[in-house]
């Protein structure tokens, strides 16, 4: 394909782009995306790895089923990636700058991270953005995992939201799909029966390790928070752009509700998972070494 041609124009079909996402995003055209949702590596400095294990009937298996009959386990393709940076914002600044090009004079940023660097890119963006374009801090709350007994467990995400004009953005609170009143007594029947608008705090399980949103990527996140951010930020036929894609769960919601959608990752096992989960996105692979399409 001629080097000249457009990696992704705002006409593509939905997309899947294997590469350097600093390396892609810096050749999108400015202010193409109404939303842009960022879940990066958390720089725990660990190997994050997720492997399907399923079982099988066998004789001699050790473990006994249902009717006193055995079974094995059976151990798949592990799936991971590295997790530790020498410098982490080195990595993540530059792409929080092309995020911030890139969205749209009503988009919505939505960067998610945990405890360890979530206070130093509330600095950061209140500097990329202006600090009166701070919408939200929602705390995804989850009860799943080991517990340390040597402090509090930690048991939460922080999705910093930040908007390109304050003045004007999409917010479709309506939209939402809306959870139980905690003391439904409290208030009318109609209100209780309807549920009320989520707060900043969303309770929510993680993948279900049995569950069939499971793909076996490692920290694929739930469809139910990426289905209440893109309700409430964007409309049909937005674009929703989403360079660190992992497991496709942004892809596979986006589609859903009628979004177009852009997804990138290095990864090539994110890339085998995404074809399988989404069969009808474009894909374009070996973008490094002058991209070549896909199916």
């Amino acid at each position: 394909m001629d080097s000249l041609t457009p990696i992704w124009t705002p006409d593509s079909p939905n997309t899947i782009i294997q590469g350097d996402n600093l390396a892609v995003v810096r050749a999108l055209p400015d202010a193409s995306f109404a939303l842009i949702y960022l879940d990066p590596p958390f720089n725990t400095g660990r190997t994050q790895t997720r492997q399907n294990i399923s079982t099988r009937r066998s004789a001699n298996g050790s473990r006994i089923g249902f009717g006193g009959k055995s079974y094995e386990e059976v151990r798949g393709i592990v799936l991971g990636y590295s997790d530790a940076f020498a410098d982490y914002w080195a990595f993540l600044e530059p792409r929080l700058e092309e995020a911030w090009r890139l969205l749209s004079t009503n988009g919505t940023l939505y960067l998610h991270l945990d405890y360890r660097e979530v206070h130093y890119a509330k600095v950061l963006l209140d500097a990329l953005f202006g600090r009166e374009c701070f919408l939200n801090e929602i705390i995804w709350a989850y009860d799943y995992g080991a517990r340390t007994k040597k402090k509090w467990p930690a048991k939460h995400d922080t999705i910093l939201v930040y908007v390109k004009d304050p003045q004007n953005y999409t917010f479709n609170g309506e939209d939402v799909d809306r959870e139980p009143y905690m003391a439904p007594g409290l208030v009318t029947a109609e209100k209780a029966a309807r549920g009320k608008l989520p707060t900043d705090v969303w309770w929510h399980t993680i993948v279900s390790p049995t569950g069939k949103e499971k793909t076996g990527y490692a920290t694929q996140k739930p469809e139910g928070i990426l289905r209440r951010i893109i309700q409430a930020s964007s409309n049909p036929g937005d674009w929703v752009l989403d360079f660190f894609a992992g497991s496709g769960t942004t892809g596979a919601v986006a589609a859903s509700l009628g979004r177009r959608c852009l997804l990138i990752d290095e990864n090539p096992e994110a890339i085998a998972i995404m074809r399988n989960r989404l069969p009808d996105f474009h894909v374009i692979t070996n973008v490094d070494r002058g991209f070549t399409p896909g199916c």
